[in-house]
């Protein structure tokens, strides 16, 4: 018995020890000849990535309203199973149709989804009219899930929100082909959004963390962290009341002539930052998806090439000046002329003509004679080419938008016949709208080619950093005295309330230049007199341009012309803009038979502002189209020049004085003369120095003593209100500036 009794106590002996040798030799086989591999899959069990969206970039207009931003948005989320089981779901299918318009048989589909075991599903997406909306409908759906809950006392009603964000249009269809639009799955589709995605969209962040089964994160957590890099915010040159002012504008006229498009461009001149750019059809980028007309996204005004027909001319009228060829008083016949080589003669608008006229009256009328005239017998194809290619129009403007489109202006050198129509703008021309624009502002700023530009400024939100853009020269393609001189004749074009074509952009009070244009539109080889895009394009005012501004009507459904139809929408948003920019109205007169005549406030008193507020002295100057300019920052005037009941000069400025800091601001007084200079200056009580003589041409602000110290430096001004260099080198050619 005892014997057995051992054998036993060694055999079970014998097998524990088993048992441990084979547990001690399983657990060396796993932490030590496999222990890596097993500690990489309980780290990636213990590990998890939580992502931090990174904030799209806001984009504002050029005063800091927002066009586009990321808001709140929520997604409405089903729970078959639970609405299955508390019996409501015809409650939930009549609510939520209500509320989102969604078709009631959708909703049953999702309502009563199920798997493929015939389980009812879980927490099901309503799109896509339930997706992503609004605060204000998010607000709405709490409240009738809540009033559902209470009506039946239940806790789960299977209907819920999942908050996301999505990107906002606040102002809807305003500027909408030059923002574009994201989709709502945020990718970037058109526009601004899609030109600068990777700018505006910045890099999302990660956290990097450990926890245990239950998803508790464990006390010696090894975390890293990836920061979250938000996008870029745009600050553009589009003004949103002057984009307000065009797109209201269109509207009227996209309305009466129901054309197939309508286009419109506003810019500074003298910078070529685009102030408003519009086309319709349009769209809504908060409701892309409901925009019937396809037409509505593409932005003609950058994209769409066509013969521009009489606004055309005034390249050629340019080039002439230019080259010394245009003589406003010579005279030719008007009506047709013949072209070497050619049966069909060309012809005016009005066959017979006007009979012998001057040269001026021929631009006036736009006589398609006097330009061939002009460009194709004085200045020569050679020359006309080389004007055409100077002012930009075989080449891209450069515009910081995606699709621009070049025109292309190519005739055949061998066919005469081409180069004349050429210098009208018919035949072998293509153009864009923004094509024309740059080139009319580079007569408006003296003879600049520059590249027109949307967006102002770029900040870095997790910088600091702004980039500012700068306007860009691209060449000088005409002298400033002969940019003036062509000017001068396009005013005329307006003013002239008799014969001017482009009387119906006169604005009283306001010096305009500008150009009308009709041209029949082509269908295959042939001109279909039915099809027409009339234009106007101009700036305002001529002696300052603050805009420049182009309309664009395809095909309207009356016979009109770009003066009858295009030159009013030019002349309301023209006017409103000058208005809103503050630019002073100029006093007008008539006189008899003749178009009312702009002319400078002269022989007139300064009213006192002492003692008002700079608020309503401001109102009264404007009010009666006086030039001024504030300095200081104070809230009443303290002082002003020229004083009280002073007989004011052609042109003079009156400067309104308020109190002044530690230090002064010093008014730009280049233009100035230097007895008016003087008065200025020893009202802000700073120091002065004068160098040479004439009118101020530039002012250098400095310190000397502690005190405020500025040096004027004066030259003498020509005819043209241009500097007369004191001597040119012996080696330049100054005869073309005469």
């Amino acid at each position: 018995m005892v014997k057995r009794i051992k054998l036993r106590t060694l055999f079970i002996g014998g097998c524990i020890t088993l048992f441990f040798l084979v547990l001690i030799g399983r657990v060396f086989w796993i932490q030590v000849l496999n222990g890596e591999d097993w500690q990489k899959k309980a780290a990636a069990q213990w590990a998890h990535t939580s992502d931090i969206k990174a904030q799209r970039g806001v984009i504002t207009d050029r005063n800091g309203n927002i066009l586009a931003s990321d808001v709140p948005a929520f997604t409405v989320v089903v729970d078959p199973e639970v609405i299955h089981e508390q019996g409501i779901g015809e409650e939930v299918i009549k609510g939520l149709h209500d509320l989102l318009n969604k078709p009631e048989d959708e909703l049953r589909t999702l309502i009563e989804a199920k798997d493929d075991k015939g389980k009812f599903l879980k927490n099901r997406e309503i799109r896509n009219e339930g997706w992503k909306i609004d605060q204000e409908l998010a607000d709405k759906v709490t409240a009738f899930y809540k009033a559902l809950g209470k009506e039946h006392d239940i806790q789960e009603t299977g209907i819920g929100l999942v908050r996301e964000q999505k990107r906002y249009y606040p102002k809807n269809t305003l500027a909408a082909q030059i923002l574009g639009y994201t989709d709502r799955d945020g990718k970037a589709i058109m526009g601004l959004e899609k030109y600068f995605d990777t700018q505006l969209k910045g890099a999302d962040g990660k956290l990097f963390y450990q926890s245990d089964g239950q998803g508790i994160k464990l006390p010696d957590s090894q975390d890293s962290y990836q920061p979250v890099v938000n996008g870029n915010n745009f600050k553009l040159t589009i003004d949103s009341t002057i984009q307000y002012y065009i797109e209201e504008a269109m509207k009227k006229a996209y309305d009466q002539y129901q054309p197939t498009s309508i286009s419109v461009i506003a810019a500074d001149p003298n910078t070529m930052e685009i102030l408003g750019m519009a086309n319709m059809p349009t769209f809504n980028p908060n409701e892309y998806w409901n925009t019937t007309d396809q037409g509505g996204f593409y932005n003609h005004a950058i994209k769409s090439t066509y013969e521009p027909g009489s606004t055309f001319k005034i390249v050629t009228l340019a080039a002439t000046v230019q080259e010394k060829l245009f003589n406003p008083d010579a005279k030719f016949l008007s009506g047709q002329i013949k072209i070497k080589g050619y049966k069909t003669p060309l012809h005016d608008i009005k066959r017979a003509g006007w009979g012998t006229i001057s040269f001026l009256e021929g631009v006036k009328r736009s006589s398609n004679v006097a330009f061939v005239k002009l460009g194709y017998e004085m200045l020569g194809q050679e020359k006309l080419l080389k004007y055409i290619n100077d002012f930009g129009f075989n080449e891209k403007t450069g515009i910081d938008l995606p699709g621009e489109t070049s025109g292309i202006v190519n005739p055949d050198e061998n066919r005469p016949i081409e180069n004349a129509t050429l210098a009208y703008g018919h035949g072998k021309v293509l153009v864009t709208p923004l094509q024309q624009l740059v080139a009319v502002s580079a007569i408006a700023n003296g003879g600049k080619l520059m590249t027109p530009h949307v967006v102002k400024e770029i900040s870095d939100p997790n910088t600091g950093k702004t980039t500012v853009t700068k306007p860009v020269v691209v060449r000088q393609v005409i002298s400033e005295a002969s940019a003036k001189e062509t000017g001068g004749y396009l005013e005329q074009v307006v003013a002239d309330q008799v014969i001017g074509t482009g009387r119906h952009a006169y604005i009283e009070g306001y010096r305009v230049a500008g150009k009308t244009g009709t041209a029949v539109k082509v269908e295959g080889k042939n001109y279909v007199n039915s099809k027409v895009l009339i234009s106007f394009i101009g700036y305002a005012p001529v002696d300052n341009p603050k805009i420049a501004v182009i309309v664009i009507i395809d095909e309207p459904n009356e016979e009109v012309g770009g003066g009858t139809a295009a030159a009013p929408v030019f002349k309301e948003i023209v006017s409103q803009s000058l208005q809103y920019m503050g630019v002073p109205k100029l006093a007008t007169e008539a006189s008899g038979k003749d178009a009312p005549k702009t002319t400078a406030s002269a022989l007139r008193t300064t009213p006192d502002l002492t003692g008002k507020t700079m608020k309503q002295a401001k109102e009264l100057l404007l009010a009666g189209g006086f030039d001024f300019e504030s300095v200081g920052e104070g809230a009443s005037v303290v002082s002003q020049y020229p004083a009280a009941k002073s007989t004011l000069a052609s042109g003079q400025r009156i400067y309104l004085l308020s109190q002044q800091g530690n230090k002064p601001t010093i008014p730009n007084l280049s233009g100035q003369s230097l007895r008016d200079a003087l008065e200025i200056l020893s009202l802000l009580k700073v120091g002065i120095t004068v160098e040479g003589e004439g009118y101020v041409t530039e002012q250098v602000v400095g310190t000397k003593d502690g005190k405020t110290l500025v040096t004027l430096k004066l030259k003498p001004l020509n005819e043209y209100g241009e500097d007369i260099p004191v001597a040119p080198p012996a080696d330049t050619d100054v005869t073309a500036e005469q």
